[in-house]
């Protein structure tokens, strides 16, 4: 009959009860969910509405008391609300044990709806001089004079107080298992409900309209992060990572309202209010340990940023005095120019280790059991894995302070001839002619013999000399030879005329003589291509000057035959000569 009333009191307009059965509709599910839940919630009061006695309540169970000490007491609970403290027994039964049933007993007044507050009286008994707080014929509770002597207050004020307290905590706890209380509860709940509902819907509608328009703009004004001209992220994709960071930031929000719609509607009923205050304080005890970190990580943090502050100025202070040596305008005896940018790494290196050592302690859970393993299980994989990269490393540094090469010199190292295109601490990139890239390790080069062919004209302005043998017999002048190999030097490109060619006479065979011919070059780097155009001048000279290159066992037993110099060497009027034939004088023969 409530319920009619309460219903036909606010009539609602057609419009209105369309839309609102919309609704009901749309969230059907959880309105019922939410009711059978709080209508679970609320049987015990509506039970409670009839007239009941103390011989129909049922014992309450036992309060939770909070672990307190002798000097402070311990709490007399209603609902688990503390009204005041026992800090002494009586007879038998310890402070501990007597706040226990003076919460029974309370807990058994207040369900009693037959008492009401105003019958719960102060008696005084002359004859034992102790003050009683009856309820009816319960004893609630009994004040002597040692709990006025132990609180400073007379029996009486004392009574009075507890009077007060008592009478004020029964009425609330009836007030709030009301039927006015408990609908007006289910009313807040709905409300809270129906706002939940329309902000995570007004969010969801909000984020569905700005993230386009968000990722949009991160898209054309943030930069990609690039180092020199290799880009590590793209724009797209740091926008992309900008966007889950605000889906993030949508979802937590979503939980911190639920969170609190939880605890708003628990917080709404006197049975699950315990919950809600649990729930709350869990949270405020996350916050203050979260902010409680902090603000013990401050001064941790305030030397982290000192110790970087310091580094970093550091860092910068020295770096234009080894630019300035790498430039050439400040020299150091026995310290070259080359050296200035890896020494300027090594103590870049050797600064940011050092600082990394000073700072380790003060990062957050250092002294953890969990930090320090990981910190040994790193230290042993380094140590396992890291010997040859260790080798390779002191060889880069050795190969770099003992000027072996630089980065573009042509080397060679075995049988691999190449520019050198990078040096690193651990390996070194050769290009050879044929535009292959080979990578040796350090630590190979150091046990190997490295020839460098550009140094000598770096550093002491003498230039690479390219040779090549050619052998020709004894026949043939050898300052004509000179003079034909000379020439064809001369003409070949990147061969210097000054200092100029030379021929050097090596040997002197059974058959020929090795001719050894001398160029320099400031192109080391062509010198495939400068030893194939020398040989081919070195043919068409010869052939210019009818000077055969071939072999001299073969020429020695040549007789008359066809000369091996090219015909558009050879006169238009040439013609091979036959055998020279001679007939062998016979013994005895008047007429040989």
């Amino acid at each position: 009959m409530m319920r009619n009333s309460l219903w036909t009191e606010a009539p609602l307009g057609q419009a209105s009860l369309r839309g609102f059965a919309r609704f009901y509709r749309r969230f059907k599910g959880f309105f019922l969910s939410l009711s059978v839940v709080l209508l679970l919630f609320s049987t015990p009061s509506l039970l409670g509405l009839a007239q009941t006695t103390p011989a129909d309540v049922a014992s309450p169970p036992e309060p939770a008391l909070p672990t307190t000490n002798k000097i402070d007491g311990y709490p007399v609970l209603l609902d688990n609300e503390p009204l005041f403290v026992v800090r002494r027994g009586v007879g038998m039964f310890s402070a501990q044990e007597r706040a226990q049933a003076i919460s029974q007993r309370l807990s058994l007044v207040a369900r009693d709806i037959s008492i009401t507050p105003e019958q719960i009286q102060l008696v005084q008994e002359p004859e034992n001089d102790l003050l009683y707080l009856r309820a009816g014929n319960t004893i609630i509770l009994t004040i002597t004079t040692q709990d006025a002597r132990d609180h400073r207050e007379s029996k009486e004020k004392l009574g009075q107080q507890a009077l007060t307290y008592i009478r004020a905590a029964i009425s609330q706890y009836r007030e709030e298992r009301s039927v006015d209380h408990l609908l007006k509860a289910l009313g807040y709940t709905v409300v809270a409900s129906i706002a939940l509902i329309i902000i995570t819907r007004l969010i969801l509608y909000l984020s569905s309209k700005l993230f386009p328009s968000i990722t949009t703009w991160l898209n054309r004004r943030l930069p990609s992060l690039k180092i020199q001209n290799f880009e590590i992220i793209s724009a797209h994709h740091i926008s992309r990572f900008c966007l889950r960071i605000l889906k993030f930031i949508r979802f937590f929000l979503g939980l911190v309202l639920f969170y609190v719609y939880i605890s708003f509607i628990l917080g709404l009923f006197p049975w699950t209010r315990n919950i809600s205050e649990s729930i709350l304080a869990y949270f405020f005890i996350a916050v203050e340990f979260v902010v409680q970190g902090v603000a013990q990580y401050i001064p941790n943090l305030i030397i982290l940023v000192l110790i970087c502050f310091t580094t970093y100025y550091l860092l910068q202070s020295i770096r234009p005095f080894f630019r300035a040596i790498e430039r050439g305008n400040l020299n150091i005896p026995g310290f070259y120019q080359e050296w200035a940018e890896p020494t300027y790494r090594l103590v870049l290196i050797l600064i940011i280790a050092l600082a990394a050592v000073v700072a380790f302690p003060y990062l957050p859970g250092f002294d953890s059991p969990a930090f320090r393993g990981v910190s040994v299980f790193l230290g042993i994989l380094f140590s396992l894995g890291s010997t040859s990269a260790v080798a390779n490393v002191v060889g880069g540094v050795i190969l770099i302070y003992t000027r072996a090469f630089q980065g573009g010199d042509c080397i060679q190292i075995g049988d691999v001839i190449g520019i050198v295109l990078e040096k690193t601490l651990l390996v070194t990139r050769i290009m050879t002619p044929t535009n292959r890239i080979i990578t040796i390790p350090n630590s190979s080069l150091l046990s190997s013999n490295v020839i460098n062919l550009s140094a000598a004209a770096r550093e002491l302005k003498r230039y690479l000399i390219l040779q090549t043998t050619v052998t020709l017999g004894y026949d043939l002048p050898w300052r004509h030879v000179h003079e034909t190999l000379i020439q064809a030097a001369l003409a070949t490109t990147d061969i210097l005329s000054d200092p100029s060619p030379f021929v050097l006479q090596t040997s002197l065979d059974d058959f020929y003589v090795s001719y050894q011919l001398n160029a320099h070059t400031d192109h080391p780097d062509r010198m495939v291509h400068i030893y194939a155009e020398l040989h081919q001048n070195i043919q068409d000279y010869c052939n210019q000057v009818g000077i055969e290159i071939m072999s001299p066992s073969y020429y020695a037993l040549r007789d008359g035959h066809q000369s091996t110099i090219p015909e558009n060497y050879l006169p238009s009027d040439y013609q091979a000569p036959g055998f020279r034939v001679s007939q062998i004088p016979k013994e005895n023969d008047p007429n040989s």
